[in-house]
C-alpha cells in the first residue's frame, strides 16, 4: 500500500543510498566532504539538543552552528528529528544491507535477522557511534516527536525488510502472517537489548562519565536477547 505525507518521507530516508554511511575509499572529494558534513550536523545536532533540549534548539541555529545552509541540511535529514536518530537509522539501513546479500543456509528467520544485525552493528565501527547512540537515545526518551518519528521509520524498515526476504527466499506469501511476526520479534528483541544497554550506561557514568558500553557489548545483549525469545513465546500465566 502507498504511503503518503510523513510516511513517505521517512521511508523514502530508509532506501536512500548508504554512500553518506559506509563510502568506498576511493569516494571523490565531494562525497568525502558531504560525509564530513552529514557528521558534523550530527554530532552538533546531539550536543545541542542533549545541552539546551531538542525544543531549544532552532534548525537555524544548528545551521548557523555547522556553517552549512538549511538547504544544505534538508539535502541530507527531512526534520531534526531525522538528524537526532541518524545513529540509530544508520543501524537498521546497514541491517538491510546485509539482510540483502546474507547465506541464508537453513537458519530461522529470526536468526537470520539476528546475523544480519549484529553484522551491521560491526559495520558501526566508528569509536563515535556509541556515544552518538546513546545521546540519541537519552533524547528520544523525552522527546515525543522523536518517538513518533522513530516508530514511522521502524514501520519503514520492517516493510523493507519483508520484501527483501519475499524477493529473495519466497516468504511472505498472501496471508502468511510469519515473515512479519519474526521481523517483529527482532525489533522487539533490539528494543530490549537496546534498553539494557542504555540502562547500564547510566550505571557506568555513575563511575566513568562520558564513557558508553561499546558497541560489542550491545551486541552480545542483542544475541542474549534473541536467545530469550523462545523462551518468552513459552511463558504461560500461574496463580500468584
Amino acid at each position: 500500500m502507498p504511503l503518503s505525507g510523513k510516511r513517505a518521507q521517512v521511508a523514502s530516508s530508509v532506501t536512500v543510498t548508504l554512500s553518506a554511511v559506509t563510502a568506498a575509499p576511493n569516494s571523490s572529494l565531494r562525497e568525502r566532504k558531504k560525509r564530513r558534513t552529514r557528521q558534523a550536523l550530527i554530532d552538533t545536532a546531539l550536543e545541542l539538543f542533549t545541552r539546551r533540549g531538542f525544543g531549544g534548539v532552532t534548525l537555524d541555529e544548528l545551521c548557523e552552528e555547522v556553517e552549512v545552509s538549511k538547504r544544505t541540511f534538508f539535502r541530507t535529514f527531512t526534520s531534526k528529528e531525522d538528524v537526532a536518530m541518524a545513529p540509530d537509522q544508520d543501524l537498521w539501513r546497514a541491517f538491510l544491507e546485509e539482510l540483502e546479500t546474507a547465506d541464508p543456509g537453513a537458519l530461522p528467520v529470526v536468526e537470520l535477522g539476528r546475523d544480519a544485525l549484529l553484522a551491521a552493528l560491526e559495520r558501526m565501527d566508528d569509536e563515535g557511534w556509541a556515544r552518538r547512540m546513546l545521546l540519541s537515545r537519552r533524547l528520544a526518551e523525552r522527546t515525543p516527536s522523536m518517538g513518533a518519528h522513530g516508530l514511522q521509520f521502524c514501520e519503514a524498515t520492517t516493510q523493507e525488510a519483508l520484501a527483501i526476504l519475499h524477493r529473495r527466499f519466497g516468504l511472505g506469501a498472501r496471508g502468511d502472517l510469519r515473515p512479519r511476526l519474526a521481523v517483529d520479534m527482532l525489533v522487539a528483541a533490539f528494543h530490549g537489548a537496546l534498553a539494557s544497554w542504555v540502562a547500564q550506561a547510566g550505571e557506568v557514568a555513575d563511575a566513568v562519565r562520558d564513557e558508553p558500553p561499546t558497541t560489542e557489548e550491545l551486541a552480545a545483549r542483542l544475541r542474549q536477547a534473541v536467545a530469550a525469545l523462545p523462551e518468552s513465546l513459552a511463558l504461560t500465566t500461574t496463580p500468584a
